[in-house]
Order: structure tokens, then C-alpha cells, then sequence
């Protein structure tokens, strides 16, 4: 069968306290129990800062994408000066994890066996391993977000699509990304400011300064291109 898989490994892992490591190793068992309940997807945390995660509806692929981008980043880690002065640290607040999307034939797919094998996750692993910064002394990062597949058209229309959202999220707030996240998972403004116990009005300035309108087309223009693939 066709399908997406998603793969991300966190950002500056190895140089995180171990309580903030804990802290994102809950966050991400929340995190998929949230997305599989919304999107039925199979996700899996592998080594405690690499996840997996296979989209049985490509079309959606890029809305979970963004939905964890945004939940890791609005993750609060410990604030100590060291951090401050830390790239990776600083590195882990700006981009929170690195995801690619895979897309292509699931030759095997075993949900309670956990086998994921085929194009898919060859495509989404490849990018993630060859794009870590494990035990680099330097760490540059110009993207975080990637998308592969075998056909070519298909990858230069999503491209600079995928390219414009990862330079908006970049600049995202703890907050703003919290809002995105909760937006992603089809909360209205009303039952955000109830979950956040902020108003409504400052929930529609996080949306609106970090462009929601802008991010909403992008994902519904993904979606679209598999629905004209099917």
C-alpha cells in the first residue's frame, strides 16, 4: 500500500539535563497517544529522542508533522545560565526535533508486531541519519523539516511549501507553538483558552502573529495533492 512515515530525532539530545529529557520522553508518549486517538497513526518512540510514526492517510502527513514540531517546541526545558550560553541548547529551543516525511509502497506494515518496511520509511529514516548531528562538535541547521518520495514532480511542489512552514515555526514562541499544536488537532479558539486558561482574544493574536491562516492553506494544499494522487 502507498503511505507516509514520518521519522524525528530531537534536536541536541545528548546535550540535554537528564530532567529535561525526561520531561520529552513524556511529552512524546502524550504526543502520540493524542495523534493516534485524532489521526490513527502509529507512532513510536525509539532510544528515548527518535521517533516513528506511519500516516495510513498521507494526506495528512504534513498536519501531524507540524502538530509535533510544535508540541516539542513548546516544551519547556530547564532555564539555567549554562543553557543560555549553550548553541545546542539554544539549537533544541529554536527547532525542538527534526522530521522527515517518507512517502511511498509500505511493503509490510504490522501494528502489533511493530514492522514498518517499505519506501516509506526508507525515504524519511535515510534523511534523519544522514542529516545528524550525534557526537558533531558543530551543529548548523538551516531545515527541520524535510519530504521525500521517488517522484520527483511531486517533491518540487511540495518543497518550498515545507520550506516556507519551517522558517514561520522557527520563530514560534513556547506559547505560539502550543496554540499551533492545539489548532492542528482541530480545537476551536474557544476550547484552547479554556485548556490554557487564557482568553480567547490573546489565543487568536498567538494564532494570527505566527500565521495560522498561512499554515492552515499549507496544510490543506498538501492534503489536496494526495487526493489528486488517489
Amino acid at each position: 500500500m502507498q503511505g507516509a512515515v514520518i521519522s524525528g530525532d530531537i534536536i541536541a539530545w545528548t546535550s540535554l539535563s537528564v530532567e529535561s529529557r525526561i520531561m520529552i520522553e513524556k511529552g512524546l508518549d502524550k504526543l502520540l497517544q493524542e495523534i493516534e486517538v485524532k489521526y490513527d497513526v502509529f507512532g513510536r518512540v525509539v532510544k528515548g529522542d527518535y521517533i516513528e510514526c506511519v500516516i495510513p492517510d498521507p494526506g495528512q502527513a504534513l498536519r501531524v508533522a507540524l502538530a509535533i514540531k510544535c508540541f516539542v517546541k513548546a516544551i519547556k526545558i530547564e532555564d539555567t545560565e549554562t543553557d543560555v550560553k549553550n548553541n545546542r541548547i539554544r539549537a533544541f529551543r529554536t527547532f525542538g526535533i527534526r522530521l522527515a516525511i517518507g512517502y511511498g509502497q509500505l511493503t509490510r506494515f504490522d501494528k502489533a508486531k511493530g514492522i514498518i518496511d517499505g519506501e516509506a520509511i526508507y525515504y524519511s529514516g535515510r534523511i534523519i541519519s544522514d542529516l545528524s548531528t550525534y557526537n558533531k562538535h558543530r551543529m548548523a541547521i538551516k531545515e527541520s523539516i524535510y519530504f521525500a518520495s521517488a517522484d520527483n514532480a511531486l517533491n518540487n511542489k511540495i518543497d518550498p511549501i515545507i520550506a516556507l512552514l519551517d522558517h514561520t515555526l522557527m520563530k514560534a514562541t513556547g506559547r505560539q507553538s502550543m496554540v499551533l499544536y492545539m489548532k492542528l488537532m482541530g480545537l476551536s479558539e474557544v476550547e484552547i483558552a479554556n485548556e490554557l486558561a487564557i482568553t480567547q482574544s490573546v489565543v487568536n493574536q498567538h494564532s494570527t502573529a505566527v500565521g495560522w491562516n498561512a499554515i492552515e492553506k499549507a496544510v490543506l494544499y498538501f492534503k489536496d495533492l494526495f487526493t489528486q494522487e488517489i
